[in-house]
């Protein structure tokens, strides 16, 4: 019986240990990404986008994603950096300007926590808008090549993508899957690395796409405008996030990505809508195709 009663007490203490430990846990206020291959295809404006004429287009399956800037804002008139800016990124000018430090970046897989802060330190207030600047992606995408060995023969291959769409990066170095490809130096919105493994062998190559041809979603254009060259992508929430200091809660907010025909090149050499690098297709926009943000309590 004593020993039967120990048990029970125990088993108590336990629970009530457990319990008040989970009590005296600050609730926080998370953010994680999600990838979303159905999601509208927008344009910078946040209106529906074609795929312009001698371009085509595919859903790339993404592997991660990383941010640079946070910032909820109460409504379509606040300017850039006039609300709540709750996160920004390790930031160096190694390489001659301001630019993210990729090697203190975070990457990280869909439906997968990106960053949090104690709601404690989240000024109170009724927030509409959510500005998320993304930094980095890295996605697999299909193409086509020629077998070397059989000109006749075209090959189905699938590569993986680095792409960095922040407004700039100093990169020392930066795997792409399994290959590491050297920088020490700054680049610009829109600059990529490509990898894939075929015919026994692994193949790398990187490249540049055009300046300002970065999709950036912002349907606050004409009252709150970002900088060109940057990627805040910005979006409205459902429903009105109200923080006011008292939470007992963890509050998660997911960032929807559309993803949907995000990676677009010039397909004029071959338009017959294959990503073909050797016959010269090239990317131009990697940028997402919109971002619906949404809270729920945990």
């Amino acid at each position: 019986m004593k020993k039967a009663l120990f048990l029970l007490f125990a088993g108590i203490a336990v629970t009530f240990t457990a319990c008040k430990k989970k009590n005296d846990e600050d609730p926080r206020l998370i953010f994680k990404f999600r990838f979303d291959p159905a999601q509208a295809r927008l344009n910078n404006l946040g209106q529906p986008a074609s795929v312009p004429s001698g371009h085509a287009t595919q859903t790339p399956s993404f592997n991660s994603m990383s941010a640079h800037y946070i910032e909820l804002t109460p409504d379509m008139y606040t300017g850039l950096g006039d609300g709540a800016v709750l996160y920004k990124a390790a930031e160096v000018n190694t390489g001659g300007e301001n630019a993210i430090d990729f090697s203190k970046a975070n990457p990280v897989g869909n439906n997968a926590e990106f960053f949090s802060i104690p709601l404690k330190d989240v000024p109170p207030g009724s927030y509409e808008w959510v500005r998320v600047s993304l930094a980095y992606q890295n996605y697999d995408i299909d193409f086509r090549i020629k077998n070397p060995l059989d000109t006749t023969q075209v090959l189905d291959l699938t590569g993986t993508l680095a792409s960095f769409i922040g407004y700039n990066t100093y990169l020392t170095s930066y795997k792409i899957k399994n290959q590491s490809i050297q920088v020490n130096d700054d680049k610009k919105q829109g600059y990529w690395g490509f990898e894939t493994t075929a015919f026994g062998q692994t193949y790398t190559t990187t490249g540049q796409a055009p300046s300002g041809s970065t999709t950036v979603v912002n349907p606050l254009f004409a009252t709150s405008p970002i900088p060109a060259g940057s990627c805040v992508v910005t979006g409205s929430f459902d429903q009105k996030l109200e923080i006011t200091g008292e939470e007992k809660d963890n509050i998660v907010v997911t960032i929807s990505l559309s993803i949907n025909e995000s990676f677009e090149w010039n397909d004029s050499n071959s338009p017959d809508g294959k990503y073909q690098p050797d016959k010269g297709d090239v990317p131009v926009d990697m940028g997402v195709r919109g971002m619906i943000p949404s809270w729920t309590k945990e």
